[in-house]
């Protein structure tokens, strides 16, 4: 594996800042970027995988900053309902009864095989069972951070809350340095399913591993009348009090925020991580992105989990993050496609500690992927800001992750898709036996 691979007679779209460069060639060595140029300086490379790419876009693998892999299982079980109402009366019931190590490793597997056809080369994932949605992204290829979850309440494979910290240092412990495309986390669920005490001693842990923070925070208006053992008057001041905000913490939604909140998290140098469509799907709010933005706070993009989604697509991510933010302000130039385009790549690589991913350069990371242009909805490309407002994941026809080839003309080398798909239809057939 890792071979050399040459792409040849390409359009190359290296970061957002930076125009598209027409009839190119790049190089990997091993699992990093090797170099790049223009056709008339095409280097002899007898030895390396040959990828013809007249007619395609090569552009940085996506970044999904948040997701619920395994709920692929959920995705249109509990529809058009309310944030509360389709959580504890729909997904938590559910999850109790249907949530296991196969579950988990098969839909985390599906989920897997969504994001990397729609061009997602890294996840970062909160569930249970954290370890089996490790080895599924590990098997099929994807470079992620799969964050433990923990939860106050009996849970997935912590049956006793008074373990879940217990749980999750050995998920830490088994995964560290275990294998270079996984790296992993801790996901607190919220401050309303968890007291302070389990943040403070959740946050220690990661700060032990040195392992990124994750926790839901300010999605619904009513979360500060949830709040468990208020320590703030808002949940960021709530979080802030208890010294869980640093660096090393990603917050994820942040659609109710005051100025202050927003003081709070500029100052901590705490990263946030927005997800519209499940925002908008939930009613929950539009999160007002533009405001951390003039603060200089990194706001990266997530899809959230199918069930809240539906879809697992960066690119209609992206374009529903710059609209949202145009609407929201009444402004058309609130959030423009380069920053959407920045935010699923170089920001949320920022945010997730991965120096080297995000943008095409030496010695950077060799996660590709190559979009067709030969389609009547991205004709003519004039600019970038065509793959916010008219590309999308099926649009993709090779991903390559860590120097690996792993989809070749949208069919895939690193894995059995049908039987991925098979066992999925099985867990799904007993589950809607459960609720017949």
């Amino acid at each position: 594996m890792n071979k050399s691979i040459l792409i040849t007679d390409v359009t190359l779209f290296t970061d957002p800042a930076t125009p598209l460069l027409g009839n190119h060639w790049l190089l990997t060595q091993g699992n990093t970027i090797h170099s790049f140029g223009p056709m008339d300086t095409l280097p002899p490379q007898d030895d390396a995988t040959l990828i013809d790419g007249k007619g395609k876009l090569l552009m940085p693998g996506l970044i999904n900053g948040h997701n619920h892999c395994a709920m692929t299982l959920f995705r249109g079980l509990a529809d058009d309902l309310e944030l509360g109402e389709w959580l504890n009366d729909h997904i938590f019931p559910a999850e109790a009864a249907h949530v296991s190590p196969e579950m988990v490793y098969w839909c985390s597997k599906l989920a897997a095989a969504e994001m990397i056809l729609s061009g997602t080369c890294t996840v970062a994932d909160g569930y249970f069972h954290e370890e089996q949605t490790a080895q599924a992204l590990l098997d099929t290829g994807m470079r992620a951070i799969p964050a433990q979850g923990i939860i106050d309440f009996p849970a997935p494979g912590v049956a006793d809350p008074k373990n879940n910290i217990d749980a999750a240092e050995a998920f830490l412990s088994a995964w560290q340095d275990k294998n270079e495309r996984i790296r992993p986390g801790i996901f607190a669920h919220s401050p309303y399913t968890c007291s302070p005490d389990t943040l403070q001693r959740a946050k220690k842990l990661a700060a032990k591993y040195q392992a990124p923070f994750f926790i839901h925070v300010a999605e619904s208006r009513l979360e500060p009348e949830l709040l468990m053992d208020p320590q703030g008057t808002s949940p960021i001041r709530h979080l802030a009090a208890l010294d869980l905000l640093d660096a090393n913490t990603i917050l994820i939604h942040c659609v109710w925020l005051d100025e202050e909140d927003r003081k709070i998290i500029q100052e901590s140098g705490a990263g946030v991580v927005v997800c519209p469509q499940s925002h908008f799907k939930l009613a929950s709010g539009i999160a007002r992105v533009t405001e951390l933005e003039k603060l200089n706070i990194p706001v990266g993009l997530g899809t959230d989990g199918s069930a809240s989604n539906n879809s697992l697509d960066l690119f209609r991510e992206m374009d529903i993050l710059s609209k949202g933010q145009k609407m929201c302000t009444l402004e058309a130039t609130a959030m423009s496609a380069q920053n959407a385009l920045a935010s699923a790549t170089e920001v949320n690589a920022r945010i997730l500690g991965f120096s080297r991913l995000g943008k095409i350069a030496p010695d950077y990371m060799a996660d590709l992927i190559l979009l067709d242009l030969n389609q009547p909805h991205l004709q003519p490309c004039y600019n970038g800001d065509l793959l916010v407002y008219s590309a999308n994941g099926a649009d993709v026809t090779d991903v390559i992750i860590n120097g690996d080839v792993v989809l070749r003309e949208r069919k895939f080398l690193s894995f059995d898709l049908k039987e991925t798909m098979q066992q999925v239809r099985r867990l799904a057939t007993t589950l809607n036996s459960s609720l017949s």
